[in-house]
């Protein structure tokens, strides 16, 4: 084991789920073992929903669709081991039978979606400035390293901090580790109740008015503001969001028409996004991310935005220049990823710090020496 790799703690043989031995991930296996010792890269590949997503995917196809797709979940110790391989939708099917959930809501974009590549992308929805990203969630994962080794990391218990945390590392790293085979992940129990709330409010008063909120003792969830108007979502005790209500105010959303705004939000499928797509697919325009502290002020560029995360998360639908845009999102705190567009030219990701980049380099190369999986997708080079 490359001695970097055995520095960063908490590696253990790997604790499958079904036997590894034959099938499908032993064919993995070798077709990664052949492309380690030929330099032939490979582009990990599971239900294809978010192939748009980082840079363009090179390589020879590693199919993770019939790889492990079990999973073992434990209600009373709210957690639950999926194969990479389980389709998203699947997997929360099970936790709803006990009344619980993935909290952080990962965005599904197609019914094919699968657990390995929701870690993998690393994508959070609508609750993540309340419930936590996906790496808050993930306690243990196994990978398929870049030689063709079966690496195990962290656990299957919330209390685990065994060694460094490698596997929230896996989390967003968009298969430039290793290939997951499966996660250990923890999941909450559905909140007893919830309220989806509307406000006719224009973005400086919708960010400061969230700001204000977020200092008081209010069951906050989401939020969202689009278009002139605002609207929030409240989970909790029964008795908290009846409370929360009714100190707010505002219009109450009938619970169906909510379910239905949550989740377009969430599976980028509602009328923003639908035009967002529309943009990208036929003119100039880039869907930006733009990641910025909660109390930023409106950026004032020229487009279509929407805001989310309590004002942490800023989508922005714009022809305008990438330096631009990053030098704007610079300029109040954060930074900005090219989320879908035809021209990537630019960067997809904001470049690194060189600190940061030997960094990304050594890890890398801890894991994939000779640099064959997913190369590129993050960062030129990587």
């Amino acid at each position: 084991m490359d001695a970097t790799l055995a520095s960063l703690g908490g590696v253990q043989p790997a604790a499958p789920l079904e036997p590894r031995s034959t099938g499908a991930l032993a064919d993995a296996i070798e077709q990664v073992r052949a492309a380690h010792a030929s330099g032939r890269p490979l582009r990990m590949r599971g239900g294809g929903s978010k192939d748009f997503y980082g840079e363009a995917p090179v390589g020879d196809v590693l199919d993770t669709r019939s790889w492990p797709s079990s999973h073992v979940h434990e209600p009373t110790e709210l957690v639950v081991v999926a194969g990479a391989a389980m389709r998203v939708a699947d997997l929360e099917a099970v936790l709803a039978a006990h009344d619980q959930h993935l909290a952080f809501e990962p965005p599904r974009f197609a019914l094919g979606s699968t657990v390995g590549g929701m870690v993998a992308a690393g994508l959070s929805g609508p609750a993540r400035a309340s419930a936590g990203a996906v790496r808050d969630h993930v306690l243990g994962v196994t990978l398929l390293s870049g030689r063709g080794e079966l690496l195990s990391f962290g656990g299957q218990v919330i209390k685990n901090v065994a060694g460094y945390d490698v596997s929230r590392l896996v989390a967003g790293s968009l298969g430039l580790l290793g290939a997951i085979v499966d996660v250990s992940l923890k999941v909450l129990p559905r909140p007893a109740a919830t309220a989806t709330l509307r406000f006719d409010l224009n973005v400086t008063d919708a960010l400061t008015r969230l700001n204000r909120w977020g200092g008081q003792p209010l069951p906050l969830n989401a939020s969202a503001w689009w278009n002139g108007s605002l609207v929030v979502r409240l989970a909790g005790a029964a008795a908290a969001v009846a409370a929360a209500t009714r100190t707010l105010g505002g219009d109450v959303i009938e619970p169906a028409a909510a379910e239905r705004f949550w989740t377009g939000l969430r599976d980028q499928t509602d009328e923003y996004f639908a035009a967002a797509h529309d943009a990208v697919a036929h003119q100039d325009a880039a869907l930006w991310r733009v990641s910025l502290p909660q109390t930023a002020p409106p950026l004032g560029l020229a487009g279509d935005e929407l805001i989310e995360w309590h004002g942490a998360q800023r989508w922005l639908v714009t022809a305008l220049p990438a330096a631009q845009v990053r030098a704007a999102a610079a300029a109040a705190g954060g930074h900005a990823t090219i989320f879908r567009a035809r021209d990537k030219s630019a960067g997809v990701f904001t470049p690194l710090a060189p600190p940061l980049q030997r960094i990304h380099e050594r890890l890398k190369d801890a894991f994939d020496p000779k640099r064959i999986l997913n190369p590129g997708r993050l960062y030129p080079g990587l």
